[in-house]
């Protein structure tokens, strides 16, 4: 009977010492899993470096949905502000122009007083401006990158951005003036002088500070030698000669009035002659 009650005592510790072991287990298996899960989640700082490597290995798609992860783990963070930059710059890369304003756009308004919004707002000329094909094609672009720039030389005249967005405001300008030319040139040839006229003189009055204007002075010459109007050639050749004394349009259109003297006077020679 002892012997009995001794094995029951025994087979009930082993019980007993098979549900503790188990029970220690399972503890010790969820608090390695807790520290595992509290490892695996990184800060925002750790987040944005791994995505910024991705970005500058060019793993442009991984890298803008660990931005995106970022900005949705710590939406009030300086890294999710610039991760929202880093969005924008990723749909610009990959000439997703529309994209990539509109995220500039949302910055711009969520984010008014940003340190780094001269460059968001030098981004979205960028956008605008890249979509600009030739100087033929009459662009909504044109319009829109030249105020978007200006906006850059406007809030912010002393940032790094400024000077390049001063030369791009320059360049669209000239784009915008070589067609007003190409159609003044289609009008003088076709003898639709005033047409003409009016062309040339858009690109006089609004884009004198293009390469462009010493040759659309010496075409207002041209057309008014072709209808008459002698005194105005001579006082546009003057503005000509004062404001590009070096121009190569200066010395045709010199060479035009002399040339046309030359003939008003042998022409009055001729008549003079008559009555002699």
């Amino acid at each position: 009977m002892y012997t009995i009650y001794i094995n029951m005592m025994l087979k009930n510790l082993i019980i007993f010492s098979i549900i503790y072991l188990l029970l220690s287990a399972c503890s010790t298996g969820e608090k390695a899993d807790s520290l595992s899960a509290k490892d695996e989640i990184l800060g925002p700082d750790e987040l944005y470096i791994e995505a910024k490597i991705l970005f500058d290995n060019q793993n442009y798609e991984i890298s803008k949905n660990q931005f995106l992860e970022l900005k949705k783990l710590y939406p009030l963070s300086n890294e999710a502000i610039q991760s929202e930059i880093m969005i924008g710059f990723i749909n610009y890369l990959e000439m997703d122009y529309d994209e990539a304003i509109i995220q500039f756009q949302k910055i711009i308004r969520k984010y008014p007083s940003h340190k780094n919004l001269d460059y968001v707002y030098y981004m979205e000329a960028l956008c605008n401006y890249e979509q600009i094909t030739h100087h033929g094609l009459d662009g909504n672009y044109n319009e829109i990158a030249i105020e978007a720039f200006q906006q850059v030389v406007n809030r912010y005249p002393n940032s790094q951005y400024a000077k390049d967005s001063r030369q791009k405001i320059i360049l669209i300008k000239s784009n915008k003036a070589a067609k007003h030319l190409d159609i003044g040139r289609f009008y003088l040839k076709e003898k639709r002088y005033t047409a003409a006229l009016n062309r040339f003189k858009v690109v006089i009055e609004d884009y004198s500070m293009t390469k462009f204007a010493p040759e659309a002075l010496h075409r207002m010459v041209e057309a008014y030698y072709e209808m008459g109007m002698i005194e105005e050639a001579s006082k546009t050749a003057s503005v000509l000669g004062y404001n590009y004394p070096d121009s190569k349009w200066y010395k045709y259109s010199y060479n035009l009035i002399k040339e046309k003297n030359s003939k008003e006077n042998r022409v009055f020679n001729k008549f003079k002659n008559l009555f002699n």
